[in-house]
């Protein structure tokens, strides 16, 4: 299983900062997370950079057991 872990809005609305999903690409842990989570998460994800293990990545990038895979959403300040 992948590690998911979440931070600023994403965190908020998921309730967690991380959890373990199930899937054998980027795309199957978010289209979990989708499930999981529901559709505001689904809002935050559209705008935010995903990663893989500290590096940027893409739907199809292959997942596997204690794989990191990150949800950074936009952060706003002044």
């Amino acid at each position: 299983m992948a590690v998911l872990r979440l931070f600023a809005q994403a965190r908020e609305i998921a309730g967690v900062g991380s959890t373990s999903i199930e899937g054998a690409t980027v795309d199957d842990v978010l289209n979990q997370a989708r499930a999981d989570f529901g559709e505001a998460f689904s809002v935050v994800l559209a705008g935010s950079k995903v990663w893989l293990n500290g590096s940027p990545a893409s739907g199809a990038d292959p997942v596997g057991d204690n794989d990191e895979v990150a949800v950074l959403p936009p952060v706003s300040g002044g």
